[in-house]
């Protein structure tokens, strides 16, 4: 559980709040009962279900007494959280939020508070836990505006918060897009597509592409990459590639590793979808990926692949084509 999630829990322990029947946006496993879960990251969905807990994607129709938001570290998230969370309360419904004070969730409370007031808070575990009745006053419209897909800056893309680089194209996404060659081609995937940047590169410039395949652990990640790549050819597939098996064989699979340009002590995500790839390739098929060049990525790809070469390389981000 995490600190947000046990500060959330402590408030109704401690009798600062009383359950209601609620929804829970972000949703992690709590010691609450009678909760409608969303939780759109495939592998804490997938932990929730084991767990026994009703849990989906994406929550919609509303009418409830009481919602409980934990809150991210992504501050557009969490106003489009809230929005949604507001949307689906019943009037006079009691809108509950948590978060970690390194994740900036002060910031956040004085948001609120000035666009809704607050009916009371609490600080318990580094963490705040706030609270506010749905009355006459409506989230902002740039909060509601977050709630669903929108246009990315003034190009032809859709993309919604809780997506990695949900606003711009990421320098590493249009690094490798720059070094696809155009003869790729038969059945491709995309591993973590996000919202579809490289996928729509593919079937723009790749036209011997046959079948293409965007996965991603993100269910709004999905959502965007269907809205952005209105191709027959392709197809959206929410999966947990590290628990999960791809629905296919491929013979060519380009990768953004989700998370690569972390701390180079922590490559792990990134080596599970090398590993992935691996396992999801004909043999003789081609793997494309970018990384953080600081990210000891080659003895895993010499491990797993025939052989690969470096096709561009400068003081952020390497690219590597490596064969099955």
């Amino acid at each position: 559980m995490s600190q947000a999630g046990r500060a959330l829990a402590y408030a109704f322990e401690s009798g600062a709040l009383t359950q209601k029947r609620a929804f829970l946006l972000r949703a992690e496993e709590l010691p609450l009962k009678e909760l409608d879960a969303e939780q759109s990251f495939r592998p804490e969905h997938l932990r929730l279900r084991q767990r026994g807990w009703s849990v989906v994607p994406r929550l919609d129709g509303g009418a409830y007494e009481q919602g409980l938001v934990l809150l991210t570290k992504h501050k557009e998230e969490n106003f489009a959280n809230i929005a949604r969370g507001w949307a689906l309360l019943a009037p006079g419904g009691q809108l509950v939020c948590a978060g970690a004070n390194d994740d900036g969730a002060a910031s956040l409370e004085k948001h609120v508070a000035k666009a809704f007031g607050l009916a009371d808070k609490i600080s318990k575990f580094h963490c705040r836990v706030f609270w506010f009745d749905k009355g006459t006053r409506v989230p902002p419209d740039y909060w509601r505006g977050l709630a669903g897909l929108q246009p990315v800056g003034a190009g032809p893309w859709l993309s919604q918060p809780g997506i990695f680089s949900w606003d711009h194209v990421d320098y590493g996404s249009a690094l490798l897009a720059k070094y696809l060659p155009h003869d790729i081609a038969g059945t491709v995937a995309d591993f973590g597509c996000g919202w579809g940047y490289l996928s729509r590169h593919l079937l723009d410039h790749c036209p011997g592409v046959t079948r293409l395949d965007m996965i991603d652990a993100e269910h709004r990640a999905t959502e965007a990459a269907r809205a952005n790549v209105a191709d027959p050819r392709a197809s959206a597939h929410w999966l947990d590639l590290i628990a999960e098996a791809a629905p296919t064989i491929y013979d060519a699979i380009v990768c953004n590793p989700p998370f690569h340009a972390g701390r180079a002590a922590e490559p792990a995500l990134g080596q599970d979808f090398i590993v992935a790839a691996g396992r999801a390739l004909k043999p003789g098929g081609h793997f494309y990926m970018v990384a953080n060049r600081g990210l000891p990525y080659e003895p895993l790809l010499k491990e797993h692949f025939a052989s690969f070469e470096t096709l561009a390389d400068n003081n952020k981000f390497r690219v590597s084509r490596a064969i099955r």
